[in-house]
């Protein structure tokens, strides 16, 4: 069944999403784009477990997520979902390296060897005992992207991941997002009004007026 969202607003009664239907292979990479304001992030929400629908519903690795509580989703998605977001989402009190560790750490698995050895991966080896506030806006996002595939999850949720960027610092991360995700089969899911970066997804959708089309 497709998935709708509404909401009540001080108007009455607003559709956000109306009748999506989509489906994300393993490794598959996948743009949804649309203006501000279009729903894009609300789409991410619900596929993720984050939200529920108003209608429809949601599968993530084989389980129904309309079935199950929000301690049921976050059972879900532990160890098998990554989140990047436009605002990193750092702990500031924890070094780069127990950021990164942080997920294994709640799933206890080891957690040092295996979070080294990605922060390596995404260029930052030597920042490991740096705290978010000492590093670029490049390098925090970095981190986050070894954060969310440290788990090496099924399927990576991007929301605006190179938003706050610079041309540089987001042409890496666009890099490492698609290289991780070749490299590990995840499933890539992004949201971006950045036409350059969805073009190197494999699908595209646009979402407008709570509609998604193919692009």
């Amino acid at each position: 069944m497709a998935l709708s969202k509404t909401v009540e607003g001080p108007e009455g009664r607003l559709t956000i999403l109306d009748g999506v239907d989509l489906q994300v292979a393993s490794g598959e990479s996948v743009a949804i784009l649309g203006a501000s304001g279009s729903g894009k992030s609300t789409l991410l929400g619900l596929l993720a477990g984050l939200d529920a629908p108003s209608a429809g519903e949601v599968f993530l690795a084989g389980q129904n997520l309309s079935t199950l509580d929000e301690d049921g989703r976050a059972g879900v998605r532990a160890g098998r979902v990554g989140f990047v977001f436009q605002s990193f989402q750092l702990l500031p009190g924890l070094t780069a390296l127990e950021n990164v560790m942080l997920p294994l750490e709640l799933l206890e698995r080891p957690a040092r060897e295996a979070a080294q050895a990605v922060l390596d991966r995404v260029g930052l080896a030597a920042r490991g005992a740096h705290y978010p506030h000492q590093l670029s806006g490049g390098e925090q996002q970095r981190v986050a992207i070894a954060r969310a595939f440290v788990t090496r999850p099924a399927v990576l949720f991007a929301d605006e991941p190179t938003g706050n960027l610079d041309e540089a610092s987001g042409a890496q991360v666009i890099e490492l997002l698609f290289s991780l995700n070749a490299e590990q089969s995840t499933a890539l899911v992004l949201v971006t009004h950045d036409p350059t970066l969805a073009a190197r997804c494999a699908n595209r959708y646009r979402l407008h007026a709570g509609r998604l089309a193919t692009c």
